[in-house]
């Protein structure tokens, strides 16, 4: 059932608006090594690839990058881009990765030029915490004993994950509080965003889906209370809706789907225990692996939210969706999806933490997988395409709707997150294309980018790291393989980034 305005107002803006984290600040110290001896540990290390993981020094000026070739005329605009690049501060050390303040990009293309701009994101964690010369403040998976508990979710705040246009904003988006509001032009800071003035610092997750009238969905998990919110938001950027529903067993969610009449969500077996957390674990160690528990399937029906079934498959665990739609037959209603499975939740747990000292855990990585929702009979079943894959995309004029190709990063090169390759698969043959990068290079998200003449283009970043340079690459759509029809390389290395988006001129 949903929670009435007022309910949602007491439960989850209790003690100054903080609806997670305050209630759960650690009181303990924390089995964690040193954040100092990880600080160590990362010079120390003879990694080729640490710049993957360094620190940015400073914000970025617009620069000129040399460029190869011409982008095509539909790739004239911006792609912005954010991810963690603070890792470093005060001779401390994070102990994993998505803990590091954002530093936010932009990529602003024209033909035959591109200039790059990289401008951290001033929260209030980060401001008062280099003010300070040291970490005030806990991590996503990092807890530094003896410091101030988090007062709220923004308190811990590094809006470091992904990116959403909306109105005369471009947001950072951060995975447990607000989003941050950027000036798209400047990407100084103006603020978080509350969307309504009771949903003050209420989750907002990193990964909306914007439909291709420009209606914006999203969620947000507040796993101490067990509450799912769901968010409707007209594409001018007016919210429509907003409410909250318990959810039991509430997991690690960090992304859904939606189709024309649902909105669609894997619920891992990385369950909170809010016990763990008062232990003094961080956010990421409260969390519990249990594959007794299956991979459950939430679906809402997006005109009534109080219309929701429950489906069931094998345990497994994602970052990342690419799309679902629905099949309409004389015997009701199908849901496809295709979304990128691990056995496991050792990305998160050990994978993104281990590179935070220059070391690789190597464990296998997600492989694209496609699943069957029958409405009518409550049954789920899925099958393996057999192809590794992250970072799935499609063409933006197809989300909710059927598609075919997924582009997504391949080729791990021993462990995760060190992709090398870029593909587009066929969801339905499983037939795929790629294209592999230097040997030195790791793959970041790439975004497809629509062409009314065509099937448009693929567009993303990746770390030559032998060479400490970030390129930006420009593909067919339909020809991936053939490599890229224009580069444009920046005279310096960018710490690897997560999410993005491309804005037309």
């Amino acid at each position: 059932m949903s929670i009435h305005r007022r309910d949602l107002v007491l439960r989850l803006m209790a003690a100054g608006g903080g609806p997670l984290l305050a209630s759960l600040a650690p009181p303990a110290a924390h089995a964690q090594a040193p954040s100092a001896s990880w600080h160590a540990q990362f010079e120390a290390s003879q990694a080729p690839w640490k710049p993957a993981f360094a620190t940015a020094p400073a914000d970025i000026p617009l620069t000129a990058a040399s460029v190869r070739g011409r982008f095509p005329d539909a790739v004239a605009g911006t792609l912005y881009r954010v991810g963690p690049a603070g890792h470093d501060l005060g001779g401390e050390r994070y102990q994993h990765w998505f803990d590091g303040d954002g530093m936010a990009h932009r990529f602003v293309i024209e033909g035959s030029t591109v200039h790059h701009q990289g401008r951290y994101v001033a929260t209030a964690k980060r401001q008062a915490e280099v003010q300070a010369g040291r970490r005030l403040t806990e991590g996503f998976g990092t807890v530094f004993p003896g410091r101030e508990p988090p007062s709220s979710p923004d308190s811990m705040n590094t809006a470091n994950i992904s990116m959403l246009p909306v109105g005369d904003d471009v947001l950072a988006l951060w995975e447990g509080g607000s989003a941050t509001r950027l000036d798209p032009r400047t990407l100084e800071t103006r603020g978080l965003k509350t969307w309504r003035a009771d949903l003050a610092g209420v989750p907002f997750s990193a990964h909306p889906r914007v439909e291709p009238d420009g209606t914006i969905w999203n969620f947000g998990v507040d796993a101490h209370h067990g509450l799912l919110l769901l968010y409707e938001i007209a594409p001018a950027g007016a919210l429509r809706r907003a409410d909250a529903f318990p959810l039991s067993h509430m997991p690690m969610v960090h992304d859904f789907a939606v189709t024309a009449g649902h909105l669609v969500f894997l619920l891992p077996p990385l369950v909170y225990d809010a016990q763990r957390r008062l232990a003094g674990a961080s956010v990421l160690d409260a969390h519990q692996w249990r594959p007794e528990l299956g991979m459950r399937v939430l679906v809402v029906n997006k005109q009534d939210w109080k219309r929701q079934q429950m489906f069931h498959l094998p345990a497994g665990f994602l970052f990342h969706l690419g799309n679902a739609w629905e099949e309409h037959t004389a015997s009701g209603t199908v849901i496809h999806l295709d979304y990128a499975r691990a056995a496991d939740a050792s990305s998160v747990l050990t994978d993104t933490r281990e590179v935070m000292r220059a070391r690789l855990a190597g464990s296998a990585g997600p492989v694209l997988t496609v699943a069957r929702l029958d409405l009518r009979t409550g049954k789920a079943t899925q099958a393996s395409l057999g192809v590794e894959a992250e970072f799935p995309c499609i063409d933006p004029r197809r989300v909710g709707l059927r598609h075919r190709q997924v582009v997504h990063a391949t080729g791990t090169q021993g462990g995760l997150p060190l992709w090398g390759a870029i593909a587009s698969t066929n969801v339905e043959t499983g037939v795929s294309q790629r294209y592999r990068y230097g040997p030195h290079t790791i793959v970041e998200e790439h975004v497809w980018v629509p062409d009314a003449r065509g099937p448009g283009w693929v567009l993303g970043t990746a770390l030559d790291y032998a060479r400490k340079q970030t390129l930006l690459s420009c593909f067919a759509a339909d020809a991936l393989a053939d490599g890229p029809v224009a580069q444009a390389t920046l005279p310096y290395a960018l710490p690897l980034g997560l999410h993005g988006v491309f804005v037309a001129a």
